[in-house]
């Protein structure tokens, strides 16, 4: 159960942050929020809070399919598949797991839908994930360390420029939120780090394909992306010093943000689930604010 009065929003400033939560409380349902301030908080690098907006589980779901989960990081779905990842011998585990991660795909589909009604013909569904292990005191690389600031790329993944929007809601049963570290949108820290990024090697994206260690050609733009991506978790000035906030957001809340603009940690928490969407550049409110943009416009050349 949320404590009374709970409200997500910032635990701790080190300084004032331009990414910030905008906040939707119970006041503004979705279906009166306007699409267009929806679109340009997030394509500017906001986080958008939802307070009342819960995925519910009954208490007797959330046991079943935590004990289901209990070994994983990570569980994944494939909504196009019914595919399950991330648990052992996943053809035999309950029902009600399965369940719940295609209700969670569906929910947050028909969520960001109404949000966003100019993107829909556009967006494409990807892993409903759900988390049910305790972030805070895991043991990992650091390029795996999700607890170290970072936007996202997926390496064997690659997006060919497409935005990477997701959706998140907490379902811990124990009150517990889930923590945040959020720093500032890609266009002010990419600078910093561009000494760092270099072209790949002649034929290097071929060869990855070659070897099935990508699911389709790598573009310039997940090269790059991906170097961001590690150039931050690496740097340890970065995560200390950058220009950062922290976050809660309380079980029964929902947030949703690029995640390739906005970097971003979670520090703590447990029993969340979340849905990945691509929406490509061009359907954009505004694509000169996309990733793909911003880091043309610092290595001099289009990123295809």
């Amino acid at each position: 159960m949320r404590e009374p009065g709970r409200q997500p929003g910032v635990v701790r400033r080190r300084a004032l942050v331009t990414t910030s939560i905008r906040s939707f409380g119970a006041s503004a349902g979705v279906s009166t929020i306007s699409a267009d301030s929806v679109a340009e908080a997030l394509e500017a690098g906001q986080v958008l809070v939802f307070p009342e907006l819960a995925f519910v589980l009954s208490a007797q779901t959330l046991l079943l399919i935590a004990a289901a989960a209990a070994m994983a990081k990570n569980v994944s779905f494939d909504v196009n598949t019914g595919r399950l990842k991330g648990v052992k011998a996943p053809d035999a585990v309950p029902s009600p797991l399965r369940d719940a991660m295609s209700s969670f795909a569906e929910f947050s589909r028909q969520t960001v839908v109404r949000l966003l009604p100019h993107y829909e013909s556009s967006l494409v569904m990807g892993r409903t994930s759900f988390r049910p292990a305790e972030i805070a005191g895991r043991r990992t690389s650091w390029r795996k360390d999700d607890t170290r600031l970072h936007v996202d790329s997926f390496p064997s993944t690659p997006v060919h420029g497409r935005r990477i929007l997701r959706f998140f809601s907490n379902v811990n049963p124990d009150g517990k939120d889930r923590h945040w570290r959020v720093g500032e949108p890609l266009p002010r820290v990419a600078p910093r780090f561009l000494p760092r990024l270099h072209a790949p090697f002649p034929g290097a994206a071929a060869l990855l394909e070659a070897m099935r260690l990508t699911k389709t050609r790598r573009s310039l733009y997940d090269h790059y992306m991906l170097q961001l991506h590690d150039a931050m978790k690496r740097d340890a000035d970065f995560q200390a010093r950058t220009v950062q906030a922290e976050f809660r957001f309380p079980p029964g809340s929902s947030w949703l943000v690029y995640t390739d603009m906005v970097p971003h940690a979670a520090m703590s928490g447990r029993h969340a689930f979340e849905q990945t969407f691509y929406l490509p550049v061009e359907r954009m409110c505004d694509p000169s604010k996309s990733p793909q943009r911003v880091l043309e416009s610092l290595v001099g050349r289009a990123l295809v």
